[in-house]
């Protein structure tokens, strides 16, 4: 069953990218007491990824603050290295990498898609959420090969 708005987030084991490595957080102890502008993107480096979404986070980070966002986090299923390579590449300090390396969170919110086509496995379909304080308060699941409401300007006119 996928989450929906108003549902508690489930409480899953990620790993946290740091400046001093991976991190292991528990959902419930990372998502508590503040209002977070969560993401997901099937991959780090893949072109929609790199190109738009993670971008657009990184460029209205700012905005979104201003609207009451805490923290701004970006989650795939991908390993911490490669999500704080990413993060290295084209991230900011404003966002925080949230490896789902195992695709626990994707699979637990219900929002996992299967990329065998491309040689991915199973990942993280693209999404957008704000969570406050591990509750749902948004919700934005995109289409099968679109880029439309998960993005930082689609949540900016949210707030």
């Amino acid at each position: 069953m996928t989450i929906a708005v108003g549902d508690k987030l489930p409480d899953v084991k990620l790993t946290k990218v740091t400046e001093s490595g991976p991190e292991q957080v528990q959902a419930s102890e990372y998502f508590a007491g503040k209002k977070v502008a969560l993401f997901s993107v099937p991959g780090a480096f893949t072109p929609t990824c790199s190109a738009k979404h993670l971008p657009g986070f990184v460029e209205k980070a700012g905005e979104l603050k201003a609207k009451g966002i805490d923290e701004i986090a970006c989650t795939a299923v991908n390993d911490a290295f490669v999500m704080g390579a990413w993060n290295k590449a084209s991230g900011s300090d404003d966002v925080t990498m949230l490896a789902d390396g195992n695709g626990d969170l994707a699979e637990a919110v219900g929002l996992v898609m299967d990329g065998s086509g491309f040689g991915m496995g199973k990942r993280g379909q693209r999404f957008s959420m704000v969570v406050n304080d591990g509750v749902v308060e948004q919700l934005n699941v995109e289409q099968p090969g679109q880029f439309e409401v998960s993005s930082a300007d689609y949540m900016l006119g949210q707030l």
